[in-house]
């Protein structure tokens, strides 16, 4: 069979999304705080989308003009002046003049600049300045250095010491521990450790009375300490339960990630994009866009341009490029905005209980539900709820934290998940120290008390989510 080239036809049927619905999808999903960028960095290329003024009512008039008059000729110099500028004479010779709104923008972004905190030092930068303090043999400096290098985040080192021995072939094993226990020796304690007995090791202190104790704890029974053999611990040791007592609070101030706080940790801000108010009305659901600025399109400057005959066609095609890109974003940012906030009043609407009587009137809700009453597909409902929050008298709440599952009560009811947790926690903290409830018993108490039927492996993954600790390591042992 030879080889050749054909032309040949095919009908084919594909679905495309147009760029204006990608453009709604995108900004849809965005959080108040991304659009807010988006559309300061829009305002910045686009010269057919602005700023709106605000009402005619709450502009100030403009002040009195002390200017001296000016004289005929003068006058007649400044009208040629206008004229050569609009018909746009100086335009490649002038720069053009800021006005006032890029004035005050230009104001609040050096001003935001100002109040920003610097970067602190990195935890590489912090440990390098101290061990360039240090009084280190110059044959092992640059080890140390490269052993500074492989900690992580969190204080620990990433690599073997054998592995970065190996870039310094004059170095033996004996001067590599040298290089390491020089790094060990930085602030915070415990950095540069290979696992968490050691680095729990590098924090003890040797003048400390309990200093052996700790120290054979550490070493020999830690695992058995995790999982509350405290029994086997204190016969191993020959002390009370008391001092084993005394001896794990000493320990648990220990830090097994020094890492972290030997840096300024950045504290993470949350923006929310919904905010709920009681009125006596009821509640009251609007949007925080307070630094949103309201948007127009500078119609009156395109109609300038395209009616011009004299214009270049090129030219004339990249501003309908642009005017109708900047027509696109103002209503895409008018469709996400009335989006999102028919989405919240109806989260309002469900969980009305949640926010009258607190986390255990949290009702089972599915995204469905929404769609279906707003007349709007599953999918947008869930990227309207994306990486969103919602300011509450009851916190802060990511808004899919709404969307709660269910299980089944006794008398056929459903309660939600995030409910059922909470039921869990209740029993849980009102247990007895001494004799902790088994998953088992928790389900029995769950069903006798609040009517909830659930597995046992569901109450086990519960407990694991909320960070509840078994039975056995709930345990609190005692002398009797």
């Amino acid at each position: 069979m030879a080889l050749e080239l054909r032309l040949n036809q095919k009908l084919d049927l594909q679905l495309k999304l147009s760029p204006q619905i990608i453009q709604s999808i995108e900004i849809l999903q965005l959080p108040s705080i991304d659009l807010e960028d988006l559309v300061h960095q829009e305002l910045d290329t686009n010269e057919y989308l602005e700023v709106a003024p605000d009402d005619v009512e709450d502009e100030q008039p403009p002040p009195p003009d002390d200017r001296p008059a000016l004289e005929p000729e003068e006058k007649i110099a400044v009208q040629e002046l206008e004229r050569m500028e609009e018909q746009g004479l100086f335009e490649n010779e002038m720069p053009r003049v800021k006005s006032a709104l890029d004035w005050e923008a230009s104001d609040r972004k050096m001003e935001a600049m100002n109040n920003t905190a610097g970067r602190g030092p990195s935890l590489h930068e912090y440990l390098l300045e101290q061990y360039g303090l240090l009084d280190v043999d110059p044959a092992l400096r640059p080890v140390g250095e490269a052993i500074i290098m492989n900690i992580n985040e969190v204080g620990r080192l990433d690599r073997s010491l054998e592995e970065i021995a190996k870039e310094f072939p004059d170095i033996t094993p004996e001067q590599a521990e040298e290089a390491l226990r020089s790094v060990q020796a930085l602030e915070p304690r415990g950095i540069g450790a290979r696992t968490t007995q050691e680095c729990l090791l590098l924090q003890l202190r040797p003048e400390d009375p309990n200093y052996e104790l700790k120290r054979e704890l550490i070493t020999d029974y830690l695992e058995d300490l995790a999982k509350n053999r405290r029994p086997k611990i204190i016969k191993a040791l020959g002390i009370t339960f008391e001092q084993l007592d005394e001896l794990v609070r000493e320990l648990a101030e220990l830090d097994d990630q020094p890492g972290r706080s030997a840096v300024d940790v950045k504290p993470h801000y949350i923006y929310p994009d919904v905010v709920v108010e009681w009125t006596p009305n009821g509640y009251d659901v609007r949007l925080a866009s307070d630094n949103l600025p309201p948007l127009r399109v500078d119609e009156t400057s395109y109609r300038l341009i395209s009616r011009d005959k004299s214009a270049d066609p090129e030219f004339k095609e990249q501003a309908k490029e642009q005017f109708e890109k900047a027509k696109l974003l103002v209503q895409a940012i008018e469709q996400r905005q009335n989006t999102l906030l028919r989405v919240a009043r109806r989260i309002v609407h469900y969980q009305y209980d949640f926010l009258e009587f607190g986390p255990h009137y949290l009702r089972p809700l599915k995204m469905q539900q929404v769609a279906d009453d707003l007349g709007i597909h599953v999918s947008t409902v869930s990227r309207a709820t994306h990486e969103k929050y919602m300011q509450t008298h009851r916190g802060i709440f990511p808004m899919k934290f709404f969307f709660a599952g269910a299980a089944e009560s006794v008398n056929g009811g459903m309660e939600s998940r995030n409910a059922v947790k909470q039921r869990v926690k209740e029993i849980i903290d009102k247990e007895d120290k001494h004799d902790p409830l088994s998953d088992e018993e928790i389900v029995r108490r769950l069903r006798d008390n609040f009517g909830i039927k659930v597995a046992r492996r569901t109450v086990t993954k519960y407990r694991k989510a909320l960070g509840i600790p078994s039975t056995r390591q709930r345990k609190v042992f005692s002398e009797d």
